[in-house]
């Protein structure tokens, strides 16, 4: 004999009940339940006024304000009403409306349960996730470099939304500039947040170390994490302010664009690629070293700007230089510009960092 889920108190409904019972939210669940249980009888008494649709407005506020146990509760509610409402035959009660109002609960359930696995309850979750793209940008800030050094940076995401995968992480010391530009794999929201995760080690790691254990060092950090998608690419800069000194090393990374403001030349760093983050644990990234003389420019770059579905990446890389050369060199340029002077499809993730002498 299967046990009734009420015929103990600790059966799934009595933890349901309980949950509903106990809760900051039964003002607001009772509230949507009563409103539910009158809308019912209004269907029931004016169906041509009041359709069963009307219960999925009901189920809609309830995903964004109640929490995972108060909304199985409005749920169970609205389906016994439907359920009703359908066994007494009202009149003009058309199987169309009845479907949507089950399909909106099956989709009400499947959100409030993958915003409970994620640990998102309510309404507040929309601020923590707001939060979440907010810090993203206040970590991305550049520091103010002494006259006459410039450094601007510009990241999209793709198709326009909250949470981007490429970051940037830049810290001043005394004379010394680092920044790291990073591309975490995949887009979208999850990317986003192993941004945040990796944009907070990567800050911790920026001039705490020798330039050359940067990237052997966020390579370990991102190894230790153990994500399904764990892998980014990212190339670090470390310039000494005073001589123009500067090094360059790549995770998998695209080379960065250099303009020599003496010749007019701009070319792309002959720097090898090297492994990304989180693939190999012994991975050497690859390095090179220079100097930027007065009027020089180092600009980076993500994958996003010069790749692109049936085109060749070397042809995407020429057409960055050009711009370069129309916004960096013919005139101080910012990384807006060249950003928009690509014009590189919004499928993808996208940032520019420019960095002048």
């Amino acid at each position: 004999m299967t046990a009734s889920p009420f015929g103990a108190r600790g059966g799934w409904a009595w933890r349901v009940l309980a949950g509903w019972a106990a809760g900051p939210q039964r003002v607001v669940g009772t509230a949507l339940v009563l409103l539910a249980a009158v809308y019912g009888v209004a269907v029931a008494a004016r169906p041509g006024w009041f359709p069963p649709s009307g219960f999925v407005l009901l189920l809609l506020v309830g995903a964004f304000v109640l929490r995972w146990r108060a909304l199985l509760v409005l749920v169970a509610v609205v389906l016994g009403l439907t359920v009703v409402l359908v066994l007494a035959h009202v009149p003009q009660l058309e199987p169309g409306p009845v479907v949507v109002v089950l399909l909106a609960c099956a989709a009400v359930v499947t959100f409030g349960y993958e915003r409970e696995q994620l640990g998102l309850q309510g309404a507040p979750s929309a601020l923590m996730l707001v939060d979440l793209r907010d810090r993203l940008a206040v970590g991305g800030r550049l520091p103010a470099l002494p006259a006459p050094w410039q450094v601007g940076a510009d990241v999209r995401s793709a198709h326009g939304a909250a949470f981007s995968g490429d970051f940037v992480v830049a810290r001043r010391r005394a004379d010394v500039l680092e920044l790291v530009l990073v591309d975490v794999s995949g887009k979208g929201q999850a990317a986003g947040v192993r941004a945040l995760q990796l944009q907070g080690a990567f800050g911790g790691l920026l001039g705490a170390l020798p330039p050359e254990r940067f990237l052997p060092e966020a390579n370990a950090y991102l190894l230790a994490q153990g994500w399904d998608e764990g892998f980014a690419t990212a190339v670090h800069v470390w310039v000494d302010l005073t001589t123009g000194e500067f090094r360059v090393a790549s995770a998998g990374h695209p080379p960065p664009a250099r303009l020599h403001a003496g010749s007019g030349r701009i070319d792309v760093l002959d720097l090898p690629a090297g492994v990304a983050l989180g693939v190999l644990a012994d991975a050497a990234p690859g390095a090179c070293a220079g100097v930027l003389a007065a009027g020089d420019a180092l600009v980076l770059y993500t994958d996003g700007l010069v790749e692109a579905p049936g085109r060749d990446l070397d042809q995407g890389v020429d057409r960055l230089l050009g711009v370069v050369e129309a916004a960096v060199a013919a005139r101080p340029g910012s990384a807006q510009e060249v950003l928009a002077g690509v014009r590189a499809a919004d499928d993808d993730d996208r940032a520019v960092v420019v960095l002048r002498r």
